[in-house]
């Protein structure tokens, strides 16, 4: 039937499978005589066993999707992973998704291609509409696309960062909409900065017939975010949106999805590719999905919002422990931030050293963001680099509650947060008494001059 098994596999089933598949191509024949520059021998058996021996890859030089006919078993895998993943896009809560494809690169060069694509379609084009989200990869895929970037600053309310629709609409107003190449929107992202009003912006597209691509990162395991793309394109426009198999799926960087609602634009993209393509990255997600079923796929994310609504009570009492705030981002449903106000206001040497502590505590994946650090990217200066604005009220510290994170992480986490705080609030008030020291002795120094 093409869809994900509702229980999973076993391991051995899983292997029985796909050794069944590699059979199919041509490498692995017995008698096979092979005279081109591309028969699928591979000088290591470690390296064959690696990949199942499904040595071909996937597509052909001008198709990805193609089928090649000496290797029918990777053609095979190859459709039957594009047919899983859709399956797991629509349990997911988009749908109405019509077409998807597994691409070997991960998502900044994955937008690329939908931004190339759309290059044929709109040949007067040289902008690209993006609210600002502080994230290199997306904000590349522009530029390497041949692009300019027009950002769009976000609203401050409360302490959520928003999309501001009138600069959008206004920008597109002042430029024309033939020379606008698309919107170029995001779900998934770091607090306090939120997903982008995607109906809003959807309906602006559909206004003023630009499309409209977005970046879902790893929108897939929040139910918040796959809604927003199904509302999006029910009373708007989009027309591609990625994500990334290694945040959605667990499995090893390297491969996106591509999806949209206009099963011929995706063929499109998909043609774009130039080349044949490396299976692994289908192979991988194909096995995991197969092992997990739907119904382990769904409980991996049941158990994801339970460690947000647990992580963001605890981080929260915490915060307040140190007289600190978990800030107010409701419209953000991965992503967590806390203040950092009393490491000493505008020292954010003090910031930077708590990253470096939790780094060396091993604590991954958490941010600390310090007030008003400027960073060049392809020549565009950001002003508070990493906090999505010019000047955020604030520094603070970022935690996420990602698909797989268990309990005990979030634990550890806080323990080891809570010691680290401790320990900078220590030296700050060190550095500040040693700072009075010093005053008091030049204002002494002075009265006796």
């Amino acid at each position: 039937k093409g869809k994900c098994p509702e229980d999973g596999w076993d391991e051995s089933t899983i292997e029985l499978f796909l050794h069944e598949l590699a059979i199919m191509d041509s490498n692995n024949f017995l008698g096979n005589c092979g005279v081109g520059e591309r028969e699928g021998r591979v000088a290591s058996g470690l390296v064959a066993r690696r990949h199942y021996r499904l040595i071909h890859g996937i597509g052909r030089s001008g198709d990805i999707s193609a089928v090649q006919p000496k290797a029918a078993g990777s053609s095979l895998l190859n459709k039957l992973t594009n047919s899983v993943v859709l399956d797991i896009i629509k349990l997911s809560g988009v749908r109405t998704v019509a077409n998807c494809f597994v691409v070997p690169m991960a998502t900044g060069m994955s937008l690329t291609l939908c931004f190339l694509t759309l290059r044929h379609k709109r040949p007067k084009a040289k902008y690209i509409i993006w609210p600002r989200i502080d994230q290199k990869s997306c904000f590349k895929s522009m530029i390497t696309a041949g692009f300019e970037p027009v950002v769009i600053e976000n609203v401050l309310e409360g302490d959520e960062l928003r999309t501001d629709i009138e600069a959008v609409e206004a920008k597109i107003k002042a430029l024309g909409a033939e020379n606008i190449l698309c919107v170029h929107s995001t779900t998934s992202c770091f607090a306090p900065r939120v997903p982008d009003r995607l109906e809003e912006l959807a309906v602006i597209c559909a206004n003023y017939a630009i499309p409209h691509i977005v970046n879902n990162a790893y929108g897939v395991q929040s139910s918040k975010c796959m809604h927003l793309i199904q509302q999006g394109a029910r009373v708007g426009r989009i027309d591609a949106f990625v994500q990334s198999l290694d945040k959605n799926f667990m499995v090893p960087v390297g491969g996106a999805i591509i999806a949209g609602f206009n099963e011929s634009f995706v063929q499109e993209i998909s043609k774009m590719y130039p080349g044949r393509a490396s299976a692994s990255p289908s192979l991988d997600v194909l096995i995991t999905l197969l092992s997990l079923g739907t119904n382990g796929y769904k409980q991996l994310l049941k158990e994801r919002k339970e460690m947000f609504s647990y992580l963001s009570s605890e981080l929260k009492k915490l915060a307040d422990n140190h007289n600190e705030r978990l800030l107010d981002t409701p419209h953000n449903p991965i992503s967590l931030a806390m203040s950092l106000k009393n490491l000493g206001e505008n020292n954010d040497a003090a910031v930077t050293q708590l990253g470096s502590m939790l780094f060396t505590r091993q604590v991954s994946g958490a941010r600390v963001v310090p007030c008003g650090s400027v960073q060049t990217v392809n020549n565009y200066t950001f002003k508070g680099f990493m906090s999505h604005s010019n000047d955020y009220p604030c520094a603070y510290l970022n935690a996420a509650s990602a698909i797989g994170i268990k309990k005990q992480d979030v634990d550890v986490f806080l323990k080891r947060l809570d010691k680290c705080l401790k320990t900078s609030r220590k030296e700050a008030r060190k550095e500040e008494s040693v700072n009075e020291i010093s005053n008091s002795n030049t204002g002494a120094e002075q009265l006796e001059d």
